[in-house]
């Protein structure tokens, strides 16, 4: 990928970097045992030696592209802080020392087989101790907290890995707890997403009083005394309100509120996504392609990663989070990843009963290509994507080299990787197609 290079200052950024900054470097080095992790390279960027990066970290150029060369002042950047009195900003602090993974030897493929030609890079294999705790953890909390689903659902829910799933997408949480929070979350918004728009009882009609009703569980109903107890009684009334609400109570006390109010709000996106795509299903129309994407860039995964740093246990204040530039980051990571999605559960959606639609599929309608032709073009569209998150990252972080800036950016690139790594390793759920 080529170089970057520094971004001119734009927006109001320069003036956030300059308000936050100094609190945040502050604030870091009076809490120098939690503070910061190591950072390791940025998407695209190829550093000089640090200390040892966190696992799945290691982000390699694209193999079509020349290796970038960083410039003096962006790799000072990147390093991290330097000098006396901030060694405790490279640590983050964990419950317990992890089981060391080890990498897979060059060249040795991880479990499943990526999509051919799809930009990506490999990670090393999550912490098993770690995914052992969370996937007990959250089974428990399914079955026992908020009976979240029947007995004969069992074997789809131990199918989904969300253990395996999660602490690949964060491997800088100070404790299983934190990573917890993620997890329920995750499993609260696939389960209303069965249930309310797909397989386990889905359907677009009614969806829109469905959907509202349960985001009161996430951004709860200010009313009177009267009719307050029988919307708080409703929030017990299905499993996804049901998880939905407990997921939140824990998330809240983990997270501050900007960083609530921030998650509502890519909830409220998500949910205005399921209704796009809704209403193109009852009245039977195809999107044309922008219009697909546009409805994926709301319909997608931006609720994940967008709490990356609620779940490595610091904040990313809400002036930086709320530039245009920071913002541009997070949607292009959230449509990259998505379209992953799309592309490895192309073969499930084909089997299932009805029409699902996703990347390929309108492309083929829309662009009057073979099945194979628009599933390459989907790929292509991707890799499109996830160089454009990459250089934009690259970028941001040499424009606004604010720690928690660097870090949050680190940790949203994280989150792909992590997020790819999952599709392509669970075989259980996923296939590809035979079009290679």
């Amino acid at each position: 990928m080529p170089e970057p290079g520094l971004s001119p200052l734009q927006s109001s950024l320069p003036g956030a970097a300059a308000q936050f900054g100094a609190h945040v470097l502050g604030s870091a080095l009076a809490q120098a045992s939690g503070g910061l992790p190591v950072l390791p390279a940025l998407p695209g960027l190829s550093l000089p030696a640090a200390p040892p990066a966190l696992p799945g970290l290691s982000l390699p150029p694209a193999p079509s592209a020349p290796s970038p060369v960083p410039s003096a002042a962006l790799q000072r950047l990147l390093r991290g802080p330097s000098g006396l009195g901030t060694h405790g900003l490279h640590l983050a602090r964990r419950e317990d020392p992890p089981t060391a993974p080890e990498a897979a030897e060059p060249g040795a493929p991880a479990v499943g087989t990526p999509v051919p030609g799809l930009y990506h890079h490999p990670v090393a294999e999550p912490d098993p101790v770690r995914v052992e705790e969370v996937g007990r953890r959250i089974k428990a909390w399914a079955v026992d907290e908020v009976d979240l689903f029947p007995d004969d659902w069992e074997n789809q829910f131990d199918g989904f890995h969300v253990g395996r799933y999660m602490v690949a997408c964060h491997p800088d949480a100070p404790t299983v707890e934190h990573l917890m929070v993620a997890t329920r979350l995750m499993v609260a918004e696939n389960a209303l997403d069965d249930c309310y728009c797909e397989d386990h009882g889905g359907s677009p009609i009614g969806l829109g009083g469905r959907l509202l009703l349960a985001h009161t569980a996430l951004d709860p109903l200010h009313t009177t005394k009267e009719y307050e107890p029988e919307w708080a009684g409703s929030l017990q009334s299905d499993a996804p309100r049901r998880a939905y609400s407990s997921a939140m109570e824990y998330f809240l006390r983990q997270a501050s509120p900007s960083q609530a109010d921030r998650y509502r709000h890519d909830m409220a996106r998500l949910h205005l996504g399921y209704l796009a795509e809704a209403a193109w299903t009852q009245t039977e129309y195809v999107p044309e392609v922008w219009e697909y994407l546009a409805m994926r860039q709301f319909n997608n995964f931006r609720p994940c990663p967008t709490i990356t740093d609620t779940v490595g246990g610091y904040e990313l204040p809400a002036d930086l989070h709320a530039q245009a530039q920071m913002q541009r980051v997070i949607a292009l990571a959230g449509n990259a990843t998505t379209i992953v999605n799309d592309l490895y559960s192309y073969t499930k959606e084909l089997a299932a009963p009805g029409r699902h639609m996703n990347l390929p599929v309108v492309i083929a309608e829309r662009e009057r290509t073979s099945d194979r032709e628009a599933y390459l073009k989907a790929v292509e569209v991707h890799n499109d994507l996830m160089h454009a998150f990459e250089a934009e990252a690259a970028a941001l972080a040499a424009a606004c080299p604010v720690p928690t800036v660097l870090r949050f950016l680190r940790g949203v690139a994280v989150w792909v990787d992590g997020n790819h790594y999952w599709h392509q390793t669970n075989t259980y759920r996923y296939s590809l197609p035979d079009f290679w």
